[in-house]
């Protein structure tokens, strides 16, 4: 029904139950298509609520429920996966419903995915090389893994030939992201701790992802034949963070191995396969549509979007129709980790996966669609929805009341950046890093551009447009597009390890702050006499106590420990009847501060200048 609302606008009105479903971002376009309502009225009724937005705008949750409450409704917001339910027609997406609803018969055993983790230099790399004897190490910037990718090794145990999925995080502290993802996906995680080195920061870090994630933890500890190693160092500190060896009454596995002389790899495994089966039901429906998570993925020149995909449910066949976050093609081929063809991936399988249209973020969820038409719709959707919740998250609310005080605070400066890497994971990573970097309220940093790939003449035109700095991870640029950059003036920096890039970052955010100055004293000097001059108006004949005394430096007048007079200046400075440019500690001079001239014996000069302050 039509009921007059705010300011005698005509609105139909819900009963303060009738509920409306809205996804994130959503604008007032939206919502009046929701409720049957012209935009421009809910516009006005918003504005009497004290907000400004247009029709078109993404809003957030808030404006959303203040709105929704004045006109008698009750708004729910709706995730993606709930809209691509939605639009699939009951489609189920949660992992966890669909396994207790679905019958024993049903489920099939899968082989369990495992995350190595732990501090950098450690050995993760070396410890996943020697399990699936393949070198990594030696083609990575500094030493430190770039990117994530998922492998299958099989392993014999107790007479049965068993698989295990690992998947390998990058060391550097500054993919905390990726690594906190990489627990998700994970059934068990292998702590990595060196025993010449023991418990590290980053020890702590990954051990807490893990323990979040709600995973169970086998400890290799590793490097135990160098000199100085203490592995039962190790099991002590671990304890302090709820980690208990088995030896000390606990549920925790401890193996002792060195991935460099490849010693103690099977006991892992074991280990690994005999927690996977005390402590987890490991079991999937292979016979239905795919559905995981991309691990990485990367533009690749040859082959388009290249993804590397772990199925979780079900099994992905080549020619199935896939969405995988805001990405959707037909899988044309699927490669394993050796770049071998294979036809179909079941769960727990990682595979490398060609076809997709662009390239989907790490971590973002894949499902299979009924055809090619549905997996575009529903890529479409998520992508609208995306940049409507972005936009929404940008949005700062402003009222009419902070609307001037804003405008006197003045404008705030920007660094505008436009990051391009090799891996989405990276990139992600990258600027999760760099928006962390915290140098107060007058500097603000801004992404306005991130993607996969070369560095193309689209990424110089915007940073054109928008006086904007390119962040190069592992690429390089396109043809003729140093010479467009040189052209245009635009900086662009080449990286391949990650916190060079954040250092120069936070140095530029630095170098773009407001100087900022402090007062440096120079010297005090004591009045002990008052010489009054009809030319130079009073001249304070003094005592220098400390420090210097200049011509031309700024100074005060102190009179029992009171500042009566700031802001003068030394305008002549005497000895005896010579001019002086300084007078030091212990000499008597003659000082003239111009037309103050209120000064009496025992008053005190203080002499000072301002300079600029280092920024920490």
């Amino acid at each position: 029904m039509q009921a007059p609302s705010l300011g005698g606008v005509q609105v139909p009105r819900g009963n303060g139950k009738t509920v409306v479903r809205l996804r994130h971002g959503s604008s007032l376009n939206d919502f009046a298509d929701k409720i049957d309502a012209n935009p421009a009225s809910l516009v006005t009724v918003l504005f009497h609520l004290g907000e400004m937005a247009t029709a078109t705008q993404s809003l957030d949750e808030d404006t959303f429920g203040t709105l929704a409450v004045e006109l008698g409704y009750v708004i729910e917001m709706v995730s993606a996966e709930e809209e691509d339910r939605e639009l699939l027609g009951g489609f189920d997406i949660d992992l966890e419903a669909e396994l207790a609803d679905e019958g024993d018969e049903e489920l099939a055993a899968r082989p369990p995915v495992v995350t190595v983790m732990g501090h950098v230099d450690h050995g993760k790399t070396k410890l996943l090389d020697a399990i699936r004897s393949a070198d990594v190490v030696a083609g990575e910037a500094g030493g430190i893994t770039q990117h994530i990718g998922a492998y299958q090794v099989h392993h014999e145990h107790e007479g049965v030939d068993r698989a295990l999925t690992f998947i390998d995080t990058p060391g550097h502290e500054a993919f905390t992201a990726m690594r906190a993802r990489g627990a998700q996906v994970t059934d068990i995680a292998i702590l990595v701790v060196a025993a010449d080195d023991g418990v590290m920061p980053q020890t702590i870090e990954a051990l807490n992802h893990a323990q979040a994630a709600n995973v169970p933890i086998v400890v290799a500890v590793n490097k135990v034949d160098k000199e100085g190693a203490n592995p039962d160092k190790i099991k002590q500190q671990l304890t302090e963070y709820n980690l208990v060896a088995e030896e000390y009454g606990g549920e925790t596995m401890f193996v002792n191995i060195s991935a460099l002389r490849r010693t103690g790899i099977d006991d892992l495994i074991e280990a690994v396969l005999l927690t996977a089966d005390a402590a987890l039901d490991l079991r999937a429906n292979p016979d239905k549509d795919a559905r995981g998570v991309a691990i990485e993925a990367n533009l690749d020149k040859g082959r388009g979007a290249v993804a590397t995909i772990l199925v979780q449910s079900g099994t992905l066949q080549v020619g199935d129709s896939i969405v995988a976050g805001t990405a959707y093609g037909r899988v044309r081929a699927m490669f394993d980790e050796h770049g071998e063809p294979v036809e179909e991936a079941t769960p727990a399988r990682p595979v490398m996966v060609l076809g997709l249209t662009s390239v989907p973020r790490a971590g973002d969820t894949f499902l299979v669609a009924p055809d090619d038409r549905t997996a575009r719709q529903i890529a479409e959707k998520r992508e609208a929805a995306e940049r409507a919740a972005l936009l929404a998250k940008r949005r700062k609310r402003i009222s009419l009341e902070d609307f001037t005080q804003a405008l006197q605070q003045g404008k705030v400066e920007t660094l505008n950046l436009v990051l391009k890497g090799d891996v989405s994971g990276a990139v992600e990573a990258l600027e999760d890093a760099l928006l962390k970097i915290d140098v107060g309220d007058e500097v603000d940093l801004r992404v306005i551009h991130r993607g996969v790939g070369a560095i193309t003449q689209n990424d110089v035109n915007l940073a054109t447009v928008d006086n904007a700095v390119i962040i190069g991870f592992n690429v390089k640029t396109g043809e003729r597009v140093a010479e467009l950059a040189d052209r245009e003036g635009v900086d662009i920096k080449f990286y391949s390890v990650i916190y060079q890039a954040i250092d120069d970052v936070e140095a530029a955010l630095k170098g773009m702050l407001k100087p900022e100055y402090e007062e440096a004293q120079l010297g005090t000097a004591e009045v002990r006499e008052v010489f009054r001059s009809s030319k130079f108006g009073n001249i304070a004949g003094c005592l220098v106590r400390s420090g210097t005394i200049r011509r031309n430096t700024k100074a005060r007048v102190l009179r029992n420990g009171t500042v009566i007079e700031d802001n003068l200046s030394v305008e002549s400075l005497k000895r005896f009847k010579d001019d002086a440019t300084e007078v030091r500690e212990g000499y008597e001079c003659g000082i003239g501060l111009g037309s103050f001239n209120d000064l009496r014996v025992d008053d005190v000069i203080e002499t000072f200048e301002m300079r600029e302050k280092p920024r920490s």
